[in-house]
């Protein structure tokens, strides 16, 4: 543009210059520009004139001369004195005191006249929260940051409080107080400030310095009387306070014991609370997930919502319509409904509430694509729609914003402004929170939410959504409302195809009805039309084994006889959904000769086509598979998986949603929530590689896909196919993944380091209360178990202490000796049982010891051994006192497990009697080596026969008489004990676990000999008393154990990644975040081996185009086999970056994370390197996919997440104040943004 000399001002002008503001026609008047200076035209871009330059000589006086940040490094002296020369400065130390102005602690306010509203006097008022900054405090309260922070929020502000985690209020603190100990202000002062390492000693001074200060002295300056007396008895009713109950003191409430005193959903006053908790249930029966009843229309909608905010053209469905009541009530819900069912109404109408009410919505979704479809969507619907993305941001302030999960996670850490207006957030696609990557992320930001947002969860049908919704429902302490459908709008069928030429084109066999029942009929139908063909086959050539894997030719075979059926019945359009990328394209490729579009299709198909492609630059539209594509397209076949181009993909998805595309041939992803509905889904097989290995799919990935089919209002039923190319698949494998569940939801939460770094910067968040509120520990129902531990300590207190005396001094480490010994018999029994040489001897015949209620160290014979594996239980015969059959008598009192240290058998004192038991494994202390010649049938029979009422008074029959007598035998002639079977000498059973319980085993049996307290008259007696008490303490010790932390599975991990953050410095040893910490929060994934990098200088010797290159490694997760070629200082940076990966990898597998070095270096790839150097540099496309055997689309997306890792990385370059590194990431990031690569979505044009 070319310079517009203005005069120089003159004499009679005025000091005055107008400035344009932006393209608003706006100006502003400024007065005393710079003295001696033309007027520069002034006005601001984007439409003014850029400001002209001032005179050179003013500039270079400014620059080199007035600034000393321009002096010389060396010879400061000499350049010194010439600077005082040029200009004479003057001294103003009052501009180093800089103070920010503390906040006003009151405000006027005026008092009016009710009536008139006439202005009567002013008020001073004073203010509460003027101090809460963004960097303070999680409160709303506090004031907003700058601007530019409002959207994304900045890592050193805190986040705003999440829901169901309540600040106390200063009542339940007061309430409270008397819980905490006074401090002493002179004795008991704390001589090291929390978080600091060292403090000072005031001790010896303050003993030194100590003036006597009377307050009455300062005070009597005042007119008021002072009523001594009552202050006396203040401070007497003080120290009586203080001997009350003393609790150390702590710089946490939550280590008070306070952490629960919340209960309920927003701080109450007390009285209040007291009200609402009559009319309440009681809180542990409370559901938080309310299941809502659609069977039964919804009567009077329109009544209830006579003025809705958005309106349909269509009836809603019943679960719409209760979404909508419940939306309506500011409640969060839970809509699980069927694929096609319409769930997005749900949404849609939650954006029109609150766009009616001024407040704002996000909605979020697991992939980029569904997203920017869901920005089209919604912005022809409503307009005022934002998109933000990882490379796009669209209209940032609408009160509508679409965007990623991940996006949503860093706007809660790092307490956006945007949280403030927030009334809904929609999470689409929920079953998403199953995925193993990103999992995580969905459970940090439902634990994040503040508690004033309300929660939209849509999903597909799960069969746990009410252990969910109760999961969250609990963690924020508000209701969940759970909508399902119970079936599908538009029904499936399911058949079996076999046909491969045209002959048996018609073969399609229906094998899962509309209403669900599953035609075996159908099935057999199938296998007799496969069978028929082979076996024709093998009578003129000979049988041949047929492989699972079909060749080329006969894939062709079949889709060209499917598709020619399909489209003669006018079954189109189809999805074909196949596991591979290449088998795709083949497929695809393979169908030259079929035709499926009218010429009228093909000249819409070919402007669309080419108005799509017409932003991409020349050369680019000529890339092979673009060109490749064109031709599918006008025959109506199309390929989308991800190795295609994102641009591509748009065009086959929008032209498929016009109908124009007739087959389109897509893996999964295309199922995932691109909402493409079709007429009939095909699965070319049923099985699929899922990163480790072939499997069948999964009865929800199944339903997934095959939910694709049958168009809402177009369709009557959907048609769903599965090829049978080269056999029929199993029935039992069909029926589960036809007819299985669904797979549920579960919990992938795991620990990383930016979440630790990101709540360890925030004092009053902690992670091990992310950890507690996690999906993962939701079977931990803290309030129930505090209720129980309650009651535990209350019988504890009841019941009465032991005596520990004399001789029953011992008692307490006998009991404690005695449960071990039960504990060590347990596991050998256990490994007895699972042996084969264990139960051989554990047979009928084989003589035992039972002790049990009943019986004390008697003999006993097994008659039968039951065949349930898991509770067996054993049918003996065994000998006892006459009148004790029934068990009324007692074998000792049990209670006090006296055969523990007495081995002596049990010998009938008057006549021998016998009695038929099931024992289990417990009642059998020990296996003898005596077996005996038994009839077990006859003896059970005849003891049986003898229970009745008649044949009560029969002598017992010749079997038993002889078995009880040999029994009598053997216990006289072993009456100090019998010889038992070892577990290791005997039974052979040497693993090492069963070896060191027999040798635990012996040593504590020897031990118990030695106890005095066994000889004590009373002993029984003490002991039941002892076993009592230590019972409810070991219950009481479990529920304390499981409602503290240390019970969190996920605890030790947590400590080993703080030892790896302690060591590599991110946190000090009291947790405090350091600069390299602050850094790390900066950066989204892989955060220590870029940190590391960028604090070892690692990338400031390449230049940009070989930075970006040397990070593709980060996103770049394939295998290649082509070996890229790259220049000696990219090898040099390469070499580096594994060393410092293998350094990070050791230094995590010495702290204990199980991860291997080997694993956590392999993880980075460097297949790309080659490539997005030469992209870096400015070589077009087509070449570039020459050189890698990646896929054009995959490459596109990895060049794509590089730009977003170069963004965070020059972040935090900022944060270090290493400009030359955040300018050189900068030009990295414009070199790669070009082209093909960076062209923008047509769903956000």
């Amino acid at each position: 543009m070319d310079r517009i000399n203005v005069p120089p001002p003159g004499p009679v002008d005025l000091p005055l210059s107008l400035l344009e503001m932006g393209c608003s026609g706006r100006f502003e008047l400024i007065t005393h520009p710079s003295p001696g200076l033309p007027f520069p035209p002034q006005s601001t871009l984007p439409n003014g004139l850029p400001p002209t330059s001032l005179s050179l000589e003013a500039e270079v006086k400014k620059q080199f001369l007035q600034d000393p940040g321009w002096l010389p490094l060396h010879d400061t002296d000499f350049a010194f004195q010439k600077f005082l020369k040029v200009t004479q400065r003057n001294v103003n130390v009052e501009s180093l005191l800089n103070c920010t102005s503390s906040p006003l602690n009151s405000g006027l306010a005026v008092n009016r006249d009710p009536t008139t509203g006439m202005l009567l006097d002013f008020t001073e008022v004073s203010l509460e929260n003027t101090g809460l900054s963004s960097k303070n405090s999680l409160s709303l309260q506090r004031k907003p940051g700058p601007p530019s922070e409002s959207l994304r929020g900045s890592n050193t502000n805190y986040p705003f409080l999440p829901g169901g985690m309540e600040e106390l209020t200063l009542d339940q603190i007061k309430n409270k107080s008397e819980l905490e100990q006074d401090i002493d202000f002179e004795n008991d002062l704390l001589q090291v400030p929390p978080g600091f390492k060292a403090g000072m000693d005031i001790a010896n001074r303050a003993q030194v310095s100590k003036p006597e200060v009377s307050l009455m002295s300062l005070l009597s300056t005042s007119d008021d009387v002072i009523d001594l007396e009552a202050a006396a008895e203040a401070k007497e009713e003080g120290q009586g306070h203080k001997e009350a109950t003393k609790l150390p003191r702590t710089n946490s409430l939550v280590d008070l014991g306070i952490k629960d005193a919340m209960s309920s959903s927003s701080p109450f006053s007390e009285g209040k609370k007291r009200n609402s908790l009559q009319n309440e249930k009681p809180e542990e029966t409370k559901k938080w997930a309310i299941p809502v009843d659609i069977s039964s229309p919804c009567e009077n909608f329109h009544k209830r919502i006579p003025h809705p905010a958005f309106k349909w053209p269509f009836e809603l469905d019943v679960f719409q319509k209760q979404a909508i009541l419940r939306l309506e009530a500011h409640d969060s819900v839970f809509v699980a409904a069927h694929t096609s069912a319409g769930k997005t109404v749900v949404a849609e109408y939650a954006i029109a509430l609150s766009q009616k009410h001024m407040t704002r919505t996000i909605y979020t979704s697991p992939i980029k694509a569904l997203s920017n479809q869901k920005f089209r969507d919604f912005k022809t619907t409503f307009g005022d729609v934002g998109l933000l993305t990882g490379d796009v941001q669209l209209s940032p302030e609408s009160s509508c914003l679409i965007m990623t999960t991940e996006i949503l996670r860093s706007m809660l850490y790092n307490g956006s402004e945007v949280i403030r207006d927030l009334e809904w957030v929609i999470f689409d696609e929920v079953h998403y929170i199953n995925d193993a990557e990103r999992g995580v992320v969905w459970e940090e930001v439902l634990i994040m939410l503040p508690d004033h947002v309300s929660i939209i969860l849509l999903s597909a049908t799960v069969p746990n959504a009410l252990e969910f919704s109760e999961w969250i429902g609990r963690i924020k302490k508000k209701h969940i409302y759970v909508i399902s459908t119970l079936k599908r709008p538009v029904p499936l069928e399911h058949y079996l195809y076999t046909g491969n030429n045209t002959k048996t084109q018609k073969e399609m066999f229906l094998l899962l009805d509309a209403t669900g029942n599953f035609l075996t009929k159908g099935y057999y139908a199938a296998v007799d039309a496969k069978k028929e063909r082979t076996s024709k086959y093998a009578q003129s050539y000979g049988t041949k084994s047929t492989s699972q894997h079909t060749t080329a030719s006969q894939d062709r075979a079949v889709w060209l006889t499917l598709l020619h059926f399909l489209s003669h019945r006018q079954q189109t359009p189809v999805v074909a959904f196949t596991f591979s990328r290449t088998r795709c394209d083949e497929n695809a490729r393979s169908l030259d000769s079929m035709d499926l579009t009218t010429s009228i299709e093909k000249a819409e198909i070919h402007s669309f086509f080419q108005k799509s492609l017409s932003r991409l630059r020349g050369g680019d539209r000529q890339l092979p598979q673009i060109v490749l594509m064109r031709d599918l397209l006008k025959r109506g076949v199309a390929v989308h998986h991800s190795g295609i181009l994102p641009i591509l993909k748009e065009v086959i998805e929008m032209l498929f949603s016009r109908g124009l595309v007739k087959v389109l041939f897509a893996t999964e992803t295309f199922a995932m929530g691109v909402n493409m509905p079709a007429r009939t889904v095909v699965f070319d097989s049923i099985r699929k590689h899922d990163g480790t290995g072939f499997r069948n799919l999964l009865p929800g990935e199944y339903i997934q896909m095959a939910g694709r089919a049958g168009r809402r209002g177009l369709d009557a039923t959907g048609t769903v196919i599965i090829l049978c190319k080269a056999g029929v698949h199993e029935m039992s494998e069909l029926h589960v993944m036809m007819l299985g569940k669904p797979t549920t939801l579960h919990s992938q939460f795991r620990l990383t380091y930016t979440m630790i770094l990101n709540l360890l910067r925030v004092e009053a968040l902690h992670v091990t209360d992310m950890m507690r509120r996690s999906f993962s520990e939701s079977h931990r129902d803290t309030q129930a178990h505090e209720k129980r531990i309650t009651q535990l300590k209350k019988t504890l207190s009841t019941l009465p202490r032991a005596a520990s005396e004399g001789q029953l001094s011992d008692l307490l480490p006998y009991y404690h000796t005695v449960t071990e010994l039960q504990t060590t018999r347990d596991i050998l029994q256990r490994a007895i049982l699972e042996s084969v040489n264990g139960l051989k001897a554990l047979s009928a015949g084989r003589v035992v010891v039972v002790n049990n209620k009943q019986h004390l160290n008697a003999l006993g014979v097994i008659l039968q051994v039951s065949s349930d594996s898991v509770n067996r239980t054993f049918t003996a015969l065994i000998m006892c006192d006459k009148g004790n059959e029934e068990g009324e008598g007692n074998g000792g009192d049990s209670r006090a497990l006296p055969h523990l240290y007495n081995a002596a058998l049990f010998i009938p004192e008057g006549p021998c009697s016998h009695t038929v038991q099931k024992l289990k494994l417990q009642d059998i202390t020990g296996i003898t080596m005596k077996t005996l010649k038994i009839i077990p049938d006859r003896i059970i029979d005849n003891y049986h026969k003898r229970q009745q009422p008649r044949f009560r008074t029969e002598p017992p029959g010749q079997a038993i008489s002889t078995a009880t007598q040999e029994l009598l035998r053997l216990a006289e002639a072993n009456a100090g004990g019998i010889a038992t079977l070892d577990a290791v000498n005997d039974l052979q059973l040497k693993s090492v676990d069963v070896v060191e319980a027999s040798m635990r085993l012996r040593v504590l049996q020897d031990s118990l000999r030695e106890f005095n307290c066994i000889h004590s008259p009373t002993f029984t007696e003490q002991f039941a008393k002892v076993k009592e008490r230590m019972s409810v303490q070991e219950e009481l010790d479990k529920l304390l154990f499981l409602v503290s932390d240390q019970s969190l599975s996920l605890l030790p991990e947590y400590h080993q990644r703080i030892k790896v953050l302690q060591s590599l410095q991110y946190v000090d040893s009291g947790g405090a975040v350091q600069l390299k910490g602050r850094v790390a929060c900066q950066i989204s994934s892989h955060e220590l081996l870029l940190t590391e990098l960028l604090f070892e200088n690692a990338l400031s010797p390449l230049a940009p185009e070989e930075s970006a290159a040397l990070l593709s490694c980060l996103v770049f997760t394939q295998n290649t086999q082509v070996e890229p070629h790259i220049t000696n200082t990219l090898q040099e940076g390469i070499d580096r970056v594994l060393s410092v990966a293998q350094r990070i990898g050791e230094l995590q597998r010495d702290c204990g994370l199980p991860q291997t070095a080997e694993e956590f270096v392999g993880q980075f790839k460097f297949g790309l390197t080659e490539v997005v150097y030469c992209w870096a540099r400015g070589m077009p496309f087509a070449e570039i996919a020459q050189l890698t055997d990646v896929q054009e689309g995959t490459v596109v997306r990895c060049i794509q997440r590089l730009d977003e890792v170069l963004k965070e990385l020059r972040q935090a370059a900022r944060i270090v104040g290493d400009s030359v590194l955040g300018s050189k990431m900068e030009k990295a990031s414009l070199a790669i943004r070009r082209d093909i690569v960076f062209t923008a979505s047509l769903y956000t044009h």
